[in-house]
């Protein structure tokens, strides 16, 4: 494992806060002043498929990366756009019943939840 991407992975790890790219880069600059945005994409790519983070893309323009590659679903918030882990089990019987459904093999899912976060109804009631 190459300095720069054990650095990224321990960025990663220490946070729950679902970070883009840009963030890390910016985290990372800290540990390694020379290191490059396109090096922080490649090693986040490479740890994506390595299966040491999850990527979440939510249709936006920019991705979000989770240290926890255990399958675990998330809240979005439609208003501020925060994005948590929901502290609940994941349901593996949700993908017997699609393949049961007609969905073909499948291999895993991923769900999300959107609504707005304690921070955004507590405001909303303000």
């Amino acid at each position: 494992m190459t300095k720069q991407k054990k650095t990224i992975l321990e960025i990663l790890r220490s946070t729950t806060s679902h970070p883009t790219a840009d963030w890390i880069y910016a985290q990372a600059r800290k540990v390694l002043p020379d290191i490059s945005l396109g090096t922080v994409y490649r090693n986040l790519h490479v740890l994506k498929e390595d299966g040491e983070i999850m990527e979440l893309n939510y249709g936006s323009t920019y991705s979000r990366y989770d240290g926890n590659p255990r399958n675990h679903y998330h809240f979005v918030c439609v208003n501020c756009g925060a994005v948590h882990d929901v502290d609940m089990p994941a349901l593996p019987e949700l993908e017997e019943r699609a393949e049961e459904a007609g969905a073909g093999e499948v291999f895993y899912h991923r769900l999300e939840f959107y609504g707005l976060c304690p921070r955004c109804q507590k405001n909303k009631m303000a």
